[in-house]
């Protein structure tokens, strides 16, 4: 069976970024099970999965603009400290769930503490990263009318 549309794909991976760190890796636990056009993982890698079978293995970049896209300086910012609570410790790396614009949970990091002021950043942390995947296809099934329905796997 190849990798299409409807299909729920099992696959191992290593991700890298262009200064060669291992950003993330399945090794040692689980495949990471999705469903193919179900908009699970990034649409480059998606892409590249397309008509693959099990046992391929292959390495793959993946640019910006089909992965996170590229980083916006708009979602980045300064905020008071004030709207920090007082006494919580708030260190650069530091991430936490906020409300968006349309009431969307956004992920935000902080990037620099001062004084009066801490910059936080609304991009994915992976947001203007080329990627580099090393993947190897595990399982391919056709996917059940509920998965379908859900847009992934159960």
């Amino acid at each position: 069976m190849k990798i299409d549309n409807k299909c729920v794909v099992s696959l191992h991976y290593t991700l890298t970024n262009d200064r060669g760190e291992q950003l993330d890796s399945s090794a040692g636990s689980d495949p990471l099970e999705y469903l193919h056009g179900g908009e699970g993982i990034i649409p480059g890698l998606e892409r590249e999965l397309s008509g693959k079978e099990v046992g391929d293995k292959f390495v793959v970049t993946i640019q910006p603009e089909d992965a996170y896209g590229d980083s916006r300086p708009e979602l980045i910012s300064q905020v008071p400290r004030s709207q920090f609570p007082e006494g919580q410790e708030i260190q650069p790396g530091m991430q936490f769930n906020a409300q968006g614009p349309n009431g969307e949970t956004q992920l935000i990091t902080v990037k620099n503490v001062e004084d009066e002021h801490v910059t936080v950043d609304g991009n994915h942390p992976l947001a203007g990263e080329v990627l580099h995947f090393d993947v190897s296809v595990e399982k391919i099934r056709a996917a059940t009318e509920e998965e379908i329905a859900h847009g992934h796997p159960h």
